[in-house]
């Protein structure tokens, strides 16, 4: 094992983890989550959702299969901060083009290895996430607790303006295919505009799979100008923060509904249907994250196992006349999906693109094509 400097994981609680520096050196502060995949570190830390968040991966074992230029869930590194239990000695992908380490230094990301995850995720489950700072090249604990109680706190935080492009733009890649990596899209049936409040590539590429002409444009563009586009479909992506803040957000989706423009929301997007269609949302005591969470859907009765990440919610018992729930997670019976009944306008709370995760929620993509084709009545009650 090569000679780590130190580190210490500080929480706003005054509890400290020690440990060693495997990424970039300095202070790194923000909200500490815990996150159950076993696999997909880089796609996580590539989310922009986890701005502003450090994530303490439950896997014992990260690092295996190293790093590559292909598992980019973004243009950047967005997490605050790494916290992992075993760095592995050797690399083994035939993918793989760095370490995990080199990843880290090399993309400014500060991280910490050799701490007791079991016992941080037993803090953040029972007392809830909290503020916490990784101070990484050395261990002074009064600067990493400075830190950490310095930072805000989520609640009230507009972050999807901060991660979001600044122009618009077009997209044009599909999935990823094991002999040619990442095909050129084909066959456009629909022109979509996706909002960008911190979108993953991802999502995108399964968009423009199934016949999606995507243009992408900054968070806080105008309903006016995206309807001067005239989109067969409006798409709300995922993204960091608090969703209440958004109120230009919260905004245009009114005025995509009003004309009855089909809309499909994920994740933050979720939440922002919902806040304008007159919904409340509320902030989770640990949130979810995670690639392993059983979700069920309401109108088949299926059980899903998907993809999550969001520490805020929809409050299921604010939901207006015209809304209803169509999934609920059976891990604590929060509500993770909903559809209008008088306009064809859907969403969901995970990541039916799963980046990583199971692919069993992949069937909205194909909804949000149905609705665009077949309007409103795709949406009504079976």
């Amino acid at each position: 094992m090569p000679n780590y400097p130190p580190a210490l994981l500080v929480l706003a609680d005054g509890t400290v983890f020690r440990g060693i520096a495997i990424g970039a050196t300095g202070v790194t502060s923000g909200e500490v989550v815990f996150n159950t995949a076993m696999t997909g570190y880089q796609e996580i830390l590539t989310d922009p959702s986890y701005s502003r968040q450090i994530v303490t991966l439950t896997y014992p074992h990260i690092g295996n299969v190293g790093c590559n230029p292909e598992d980019f869930e973004s243009s950047a590194n967005y997490a605050a901060g790494l916290v992992i239990r075993d760095l592995p000695l050797l690399v083994s992908s035939w993918r793989a083009a760095e370490s995990l380490p080199d990843y880290l230094k090399k993309h400014g990301v500060v991280a910490i290895a050799g701490i007791d995850t079991r016992k941080l995720t037993r803090i953040l489950r029972d007392k809830g996430a909290q503020a916490g700072a990784i101070i990484a090249g050395e261990a002074d604990e009064a600067k990493a607790l400075a830190a950490a109680r310095a930072f805000p706190g989520l609640a009230g935080m507009d972050l999807a303006k901060v991660v979001s492009a600044k122009a618009t733009f077009t997209w044009e890649q599909a999935e990823w295919d094991l002999e040619k990596g990442y095909e050129a899209a084909t066959d456009s049936r629909f022109h979509v505009v996706a909002y960008d409040f911190g979108v993953k590539y991802n999502i995108l590429r399964m968009l423009a799979a199934r016949g999606c002409k995507l243009t992408v444009v900054p968070a806080e563009t105008p309903a006016a100008e995206v309807l001067a586009l005239k989109p067969d479909g409006v798409f709300l992506s995922n993204g960091p923060g608090d969703p209440e803040p958004c109120s230009y957000a919260i905004e245009a989706i009114r005025e995509f509904l009003s004309k009855g423009v089909p809309v499909f929301g994920i994740c933050l997007g979720h939440q922002l249907l919902a806040l304008a269609s007159g919904a409340k949302t509320l902030k989770m005591k640990f949130g979810h994250h995670g690639a392993n969470h059983p979700v069920k859907d309401l109108d088949s009765g299926q059980v899903l196992i998907t993809s999550q990440n969001h520490g805020f919610a929809v409050d299921p018992d604010s939901l207006p006349a015209n809304l209803r729930a169509t999934h609920v997670s059976l891990f604590d019976g929060s509500l993770q999906g909903i559809a209008r009944t008088d306009v064809p306008a859907f969403s969901f709370q995970g990541h039916p693109e799963a980046s990583p995760g199971p692919h069993d929620v992949a069937y909205l993509f194909d909804r949000f094509l149905d609705i665009m084709t077949r309007g409103v009545a795709a949406l009504q009650k079976p």
